[in-house]
């Protein structure tokens, strides 16, 4: 694994959500950010973009966060990306699904524009 996070791809179906993520990820963070709208758009653009980390929507339509993680983890390129979880849901066993899959972390959402990628590096120096 690289040791500096430069790419990032952020899947979210929610456009105000992605607009503002890729907004913070590239002006505070300084990170080159490919946002795009689904499970399928990540499959069919992450070879291309090639990211050192990945930040997953875990409730989208059609392939939701888990389905997408799976397909990504099948790709051997991708097998050890650190990809963690943006999320609403909350709930502890919800929290310790998205570990026990080997995420390396969730981000809760709303997320706090100024501090997300304060929390993004945080979760890739755990990785």
């Amino acid at each position: 694994m690289n040791t500096e996070l430069k790419k990032i791809m952020y899947v979210e179906d929610e456009p105000d959500i992605r607009d503002i993520a890729k907004l913070v990820l590239e002006n505070v963070g300084g990170f080159n950010v490919c946002v795009v709208e689904s499970g399928q758009q990540a499959l069919d653009t992450i070879e291309e973009f090639a990211p050192d980390m990945i930040l997953l929507d875990a409730m989208m339509p059609g392939m939701d966060g888990p389905a997408t993680y799976g397909e990504i983890r099948k790709l051997s390129s991708f097998k050890n990306t650190p990809i963690a979880f943006l999320t609403a849901k909350l709930m502890e066993s919800d929290i310790a699904a998205f570990l026990e899959m080997g995420a390396v972390g969730v981000i809760a959402k709303p997320f706090e524009p100024m501090k997300l990628s304060e929390q993004v590096i945080e979760l890739w120096q755990k990785a």
